[in-house]
């Protein structure tokens, strides 16, 4: 298995951009709203973080954490969101080790439970992630899986 970096937005600052641009065009929320989230993460304005996945200088894979993740049920917060692996990178335990990672400092920043959005079933199980109840996304007509971590 390949020995992959994997680092908080704040142990490499200057990937800011280089991050936001990446999960842009992974999901297509404006690069803004990533700044945003970012830069408030980066001035300690919330222990909220972006935690990023390098193959050499190569973003392949993250996620971040935020208050919540386009859904209805306000009080279950915070959210992983924009959780991406490239394809061809995916099935190498990238994304489980991410999860490990944000769990692991959440914790650590006495922030627990947390919560996280999909329409995956099996594959946050094996992480340690309960299913906990169906939420309505903003604009979606079906409702989605959320599940948490304690």
């Amino acid at each position: 298995m390949k020995d992959y970096k994997y680092i908080t937005l704040r142990e490499q600052p200057e990937l800011k951009d280089k991050a936001a641009s990446w999960f842009h065009n992974k999901w297509g929320v404006p690069v803004e709203a990533y700044l945003e989230c970012m830069n408030d993460y980066l001035d300690k304005k919330t222990e909220y973080g972006w935690y990023i996945c390098l193959d050499g200088d190569k973003i392949i894979g993250g996620m971040g954490v935020i208050e919540n993740d386009f859904h209805d049920r306000k009080d279950l917060s915070p959210n992983v969101c924009a959780i991406y692996t490239e394809e061809e990178y995916r099935c190498n335990g990238i994304a489980g080790k991410l999860l490990d990672m944000v769990v692991y400092d959440m914790r650590n920043k006495g922030i627990s439970p947390i919560y996280l959005v999909t329409d995956h079933t099996g594959f946050y199980e094996r992480y340690g992630w309960e299913f906990l109840c169906m939420v309505q996304g903003d604009g979606e007509e079906e409702m989605t899986r959320m599940y948490i971590h304690k």
